[in-house]
């Protein structure tokens, strides 16, 4: 059974908009970049503003951690150009026209 579309006032830009019906008790903030930017803060805010979170991936032994791992990886960090995707089939070669007399197998009264 279907629910009916509810719409909702995002709580960035005060706009109304209808959520996501897989999500729709949970989505407050709408789908324009600045909101979901918007969300993004404030979700990063309540988790750091738990107990325990705060020092969360801090100090020498993540710093350390995080060198090695680059150590291990090199160049992983850059981005991957723009592969030309490959061709399905050969390329076709340019052929030669074949031309043909055209009175070639005709009778004149035809």
């Amino acid at each position: 059974m279907r629910r009916p579309r509810t719409t909702r006032q995002c709580k960035h830009c005060r706009t109304f908009f209808a959520p996501d019906p897989r999500s729709a008790k949970r989505q407050r903030y709408c789908s324009t970049p600045a909101c979901r930017q918007a969300s993004k803060t404030a979700s990063q805010r309540r988790w750091l503003q738990q107990p325990g979170h705060h020092d969360d991936f801090t100090g020498p032994t993540h710093v350390e951690r995080v060198r090695q791992w680059r150590r291990a990886h090199p160049g992983s960090w850059r981005r991957q150009g723009v592969r030309t995707p490959t061709a399905l089939q050969d390329d076709l070669l340019p052929q030669e026209p074949q031309t043909q007399p055209l009175d070639e197998g005709l009778t004149p009264h035809a």
